[in-house]
């Protein structure tokens, strides 16, 4: 990936079109949006993958991230706690736990930062 300076904003092109990264939110993706929604969208897709592996049907999954960055420390992220929310009948809440450790060892992203972003998941299941 190659990255252009653009005044106040570094842009690149990508597949989907140009991103746009940025301190200001007024000019682009924030740099801790896109760290939190690339560990949301690893875990969510690995997640997702296996229930489809294993044949299990859900009508929704919503994840909500909750950030926990040090002003101390250059804002630096702390801590995600990711609340995974899945709609659907007969969803065994147990299994799925055990389903979301492993979409957790198989999210690159994730394990990128696994020794300095402490990432937490929940689960709810709603009927």
């Amino acid at each position: 990936m190659q990255f252009r300076s653009n005044g106040d904003a570094m842009e690149t092109t990508v597949g989907f079109g140009d991103l746009v990264i940025s301190a200001n939110d007024e000019l682009g993706y924030r740099p801790f949006q896109l760290m939190v929604a690339s560990i949301v969208g690893c875990s969510g897709s690995v997640f997702k993958k296996i229930l489809k592996k294993q044949r299990i049907e859900f009508e929704e999954l919503t994840i909500d991230a909750d950030v926990k960055r040090n002003p101390d420390e250059a804002d630096r992220i702390e801590r995600i706690i990711l609340s995974f929310t899945i709609k659907g009948e007969n969803l065994d809440k147990e299994k799925l736990k055990k389903n979301l450790a492993i979409a957790r060892k198989n999210c690159s992203m994730a394990r990128s930062v696994e020794n300095s972003i402490e990432i937490e998941e929940t689960i709810e299941v709603v009927e």
